[in-house]
């Protein structure tokens, strides 16, 4: 595997095995000549938008205020310690989605998105930490950031933000555009802009198991075949009829015994839940969308690729597109594994497509969740 300038001149390899989900990594230059992919008013206005998760935290005289979008403004540029952050830029722009694509040496199951924050001077959320892994890198200014290991997490109470009550930093650093800081989940970290300063975080998703248990849950609710209904033929006077009947528990631990689930439930399961878009995600198809002939000439010409909202994974026989699933054939896997780690498909692999999956595609491009080229 090659080396990556994006990891410090190591191979991905050597990242997963010793800094992955264990310690900080500091890669300076990690993008050289890197700028700003959204300028600040390009940033605002996106804030602006109810499509878009926004935040604006300022801090006047040590008190935090927290503002969710959308933002009809934002402060003026010579007003201080200020911050605002979008969440998944990568959704509304080509070179954000380029960039969060360069992180794909983590599966697209764990890849979540590009959050860009914009400060003024001293502008930062305070000591925190999150419960994922994550990149910063600078685009614009310099920002400081002060990380630490520590084990104490308590939070100050009262607050909009979570702020931690004890932060002890272990390091400090500065970082420049371009340089990047790796942190593993939990690690203790406070970034102060110097100046103005755009910094652009690459986050992980990590859903805690109980969220998963209870999405699974609901998911099976709906292949549970239980036929038969309660029924107590030998049933006996009772003494006490407030009590459960003992028969009557017993026969309900039976019949829920028979409810099973199978490894492939729970890849079902899987990849529809990390393939399905957040709430706010919403796709648009062609105003005029061309008859399936034209779009077979025209992506047969010059090919297709996937929305940059769409999220497509595959385990097997199971293909998986933004929350939907279906089992495909040996021939048209290929065609598909393609698509989804390529995330496009040119010409020639497109003619060679079954009917099954051009049928597909074809849908897929109606809907949006594909573009022809």
């Amino acid at each position: 595997m090659k080396k990556l300038p994006l990891l410090g001149d190591i191979t991905p390899a050597q990242f997963l095995r010793e800094y992955w989900h264990k310690k900080p990594l500091l890669i300076r230059n990690a993008v050289p000549g890197f700028k700003p992919l959204l300028s600040v008013e390009a940033l605002g206005k996106l804030a602006a938008t109810n499509h878009a998760e926004s935040r604006l935290v300022t801090n006047v005289d040590g008190n935090w205020n927290l503002q969710h979008g959308p933002l009809e403004a934002l402060p003026p540029m010579s007003q201080k310690e200020w911050t605002v952050l979008v969440q998944g830029v990568n959704l509304f722009d080509d070179k954000a989605d380029a960039l969060l694509r360069q992180f794909r040496f983590i599966p697209d199951a764990r890849l979540d998105d590009l959050m860009v924050s914009f400060a003024t001077d001293g502008g930062g959320v305070g000591p925190h930490f999150d419960s994922y892994d994550v990149f910063l890198l600078q685009a614009q200014g310099q920002r400081r950031w002060r990380i630490g290991a520590q084990k104490d997490l308590t939070l100050v109470e009262g607050l909009p933000l979570k702020i931690l009550a004890n932060f002890v930093p272990d390091e400090d650093l500065v970082l420049n555009p371009g340089d990047m800081l790796y942190l593993p989940p939990h690690w203790a970290h406070d970034g102060i802009a110097i100046g103005d300063c755009q910094t652009y975080s690459i986050g992980f998703r990590q859903p805690c198991y109980q969220e998963l248990g209870e999405a699974f849950l609901q998911f099976m609710a709906d292949s549970i075949d239980l036929p038969g209904r309660y029924s107590d033929p030998d049933l006996k006077p009772q003494n006490k009829p407030a009590e459960i009947p003992r028969p009557m528990l017993d026969t309900l631990i039976e019949e829920i015994s028979k409810v099973r689930f199978t490894d492939e439930d729970i890849t079902i399961f899987l990849g529809e839940y990390m393939s399905e878009p957040k709430h706010n995600v919403f796709f648009t198809g062609p105003a005029k969308p061309l008859t399936f002939g034209k779009f077979s000439d025209k992506a047969s010409q010059k090919g297709l690729k996937l929305s940059r909202k769409t999220q497509m994974l595959y385990r097997g026989k199971h293909v998986f597109i933004n929350g939907e699933s279906f089992g495909v054939g040996k021939a048209d896997r290929v065609t598909l594994e393609l698509l989804a780690n390529e995330r496009r498909l040119d010409g020639a692999a497109f003619s060679a497509a079954s009917d099954d999956v051009l049928e597909a595609l074809y849908t897929w491009y109606q809907d949006g969740w594909i573009e022809l080229l």
